[in-house]
């Protein structure tokens, strides 16, 4: 009797046993339960010895870098001449995260069943986008899956590696503000209020600097519990409704092209991320006018996920591409003139390649700039506030002591 078809929501066996001719063999089977594992193996005339349950609890969730690290991984493994379902077999039971393990042998498991690679990742968009399995599929119409998967492995680690230079720029300031801000409210809580009780007794009136200090002090001491749950609910509203409401990604997106010193990152980084996708697309052989749809989302950025769109209408009505992103006003003219270039040759993808390099490039030259100017201004920030409340402490102390 055939075993059971398999269904991915039932729970995975690890099982060990002998064959008719004595030879242990091991592997893996979903079904409700041990015994129905047992009972199906043994009517395959396999001696099961040891049935285990496989946990996934508390392997925490697949997170975009595991997504990149088992593409790397998948590539590698099929250009060394590993059969698809073997790869997915060694890379999922490698893994260290169980959530990935568990989301490999749902892909396998599916593949076995009859779908296409792409058609498996489709069914997992919250894991896999649109221009993944876009990819994918391309790869296994033209028979050239490996090298598809390793230019995609390439391609997400380069915008990885964008992505963690842009958080890395902006982590340093934003943890040494919420620093400060915690320090400060501890002085005006438990110090300033001792300060205060001092002064009480100087039976002098206090300088300015020293009553705006205590004035905050005493409005931090009969409000801390309104002040901290209203900070944190309203950054945590900011963000949730940044995530999910449309119109506010908008302006932020908008404000972040245009901030001072993170705004030209932010850009470089966008246009590092535009071309580094139509590169990968079109070098694919993904026709233009579809590889712009995944373009636009891929850029990040909501300004040049409209000018893509914008482009594409365009380059359907047979404007060509370097005159439709020169209409979109939002490319240098050194991104134009490489496009033109790669128009021309016909090298359109080994030219967004290179542009793609060269603001990864700049990318990197201006996070490092930005680290070593950030750190002298956050002194002087610190400096300025730490020393000013010091200093309007001390006054009538300094006060008293010229008086006497």
């Amino acid at each position: 009797m055939a075993p059971p078809q398999k269904d991915n929501s039932q729970p995975l066996f690890a099982w060990e046993g002998k064959d008719k001719t004595g030879k242990t063999v091991r592997g893996e089977l979903r079904a409700e339960t041990a015994t129905v594992v047992r009972t199906t193996l043994r009517r395959q005339g396999i001696l099961v010895t040891k049935v285990k349950k496989q946990s996934f609890k508390g392997g925490g969730k697949v997170t975009d870098k595991d997504v990149t690290l088992f593409t790397r991984q998948l590539a590698t493994m099929l250009k060394a001449g590993v059969p698809l379902l073997q790869s997915f077999d060694i890379v999922g039971k490698g893994a260290q995260n169980a959530a990935v393990g568990k989301l490999l042998m749902d892909l396998k498991a599916d593949v076995e069943t009859g779908s296409s690679l792409n058609q498996a990742f489709r069914k997992y968009p919250l894991y896999f986008d649109q221009l993944f399995c876009n990819l994918i599929e391309a790869g296994e119409q033209a028979g050239i899956l490996d090298a598809l998967l390793d230019r995609l492995a390439t391609y997400k680690e380069k915008t990885q590696a964008i992505i963690s230079k842009i958080k890395s720029a902006l982590f340093y300031p934003i943890s040494v503000l919420v620093v400060a801000f915690i320090v400060v409210a501890l002085i005006m809580i438990f110090v300033v209020p001792t300060f205060k009780s001092v002064f009480a007794n100087f039976g002098a009136e206090l300088p300015g600097p020293t009553l705006v200090v205590v004035a905050i002090s005493d409005y931090f001491v009969g409000n801390w519990y309104i002040i901290f749950p209203g900070i944190g609910g309203a950054i945590y509203g900011f963000l949730y409704t940044w995530k999910r409401s449309l119109p506010v990604q908008i302006f932020m997106d908008k404000i972040s092209l245009k901030l001072p010193v993170f705004g030209d990152v932010i850009r470089k980084a966008t246009m590092a991320r535009w071309t580094r996708t139509l590169s990968t697309m079109f070098a694919a052989g993904v026709p233009l006018v579809e590889a712009l749809d995944s373009v636009g989302g891929a850029s990040g950025n909501y300004i040049y996920k409209m000018a893509t769109l914008q482009i594409k209408a365009e380059i359907s009505t047979g404007t060509s591409l370097v005159v439709a992103m020169q209409n979109a006003n939002v490319f240098p003219s050194m991104v134009l003139q490489m496009v033109s270039i790669g128009e021309e040759s016909g090298q359109l993808d080994a030219m967004c390649g290179k542009v793609a390099d060269f603001y990864e490039a700049e990318v990197d030259d201006a996070v490092g700039a930005l680290a070593s100017l950030m750190e002298p201004m956050i002194m002087v920030v610190l400096g300025g506030l730490i020393g000013g409340i010091i200093v309007a402490m001390y006054l009538p102390i300094f006060k008293l002591g010229a008086v006497v």
